[in-house]
């Protein structure tokens, strides 16, 4: 069974000042980019959960081959982005055994490395957590098994997936993700990201 996948990307951006979900990075936007990646390693469904500038961002963005699922509480933090998308998939998929939680400003997010989570996860002896591994943390993605999912709905406010890892309920296997800590909240990490060269 395919891994499902939940994409965040209802905030607001306000430290950077516009929607990140639209910045355009090599001509694609963050959130194209992310949910083309997400679909190259396999993930099903894809469920892209939106909030702020929803409109403005399915206008921009063809989402016609992914689950939109809408987070009329995305003011109230990350955690019930978290929630909506969980219930989402419950719903949709009763039986799931887990769901990849990540985010769509992680530039140099790839295929390859959600294709290594999936694999680690699909390999693991009992239900673990598959996380990734930056900047001496663990962080999203991440997949979570099916036994955590209750964690998952336990969150509150700016508490997101990442909280979870710092003390897991069940075995972690962390796998490396090189640039995993660049991401894009405010002008100046896109301002790096650019000169980069992403």
């Amino acid at each position: 069974m395919p891994v499902p996948a939940i994409l965040l990307a209802a905030g607001a951006s306000r430290r950077l000042g516009q929607p990140k979900q639209l910045v355009r990075i090599a001509s694609e936007t963050l959130l194209a980019r992310t949910i083309r990646v997400v679909r190259e390693a396999g993930a099903d469904p894809v469920l892209v959960l939106l909030g702020a500038n929803r409109e403005s961002i399915a206008e921009a963005v063809d989402l016609s081959r992914v689950r939109v699922v809408v987070n009329p509480d995305w003011e109230q933090g990350i955690a019930s982005s978290i929630h909506a998308g969980v219930e989402a998939l419950l719903r949709l998929e009763p039986d799931a055994d887990a769901a990849m939680i990540l985010v769509c400003d992680q530039p140099r997010l790839a295929a390859d490395h959600l294709k290594l989570l999936i694999g680690r996860f699909e390999q693991a002896e009992r239900p673990s957590i598959v996380s990734s591994r930056y900047a001496g943390i663990a962080g999203i993605p991440a997949i979570f098994p099916a036994s955590q999912f209750s964690n998952l709905l336990a969150l509150k406010g700016d508490a997101g997936a990442r909280f979870l890892l710092r003390n897991p309920a069940c075995p972690m296997i962390a796998v490396d993700f090189a640039g995993g800590e660049a991401d894009i909240d405010t002008p100046e990490d896109l301002a790096q990201v650019t000169s980069d060269g992403l």
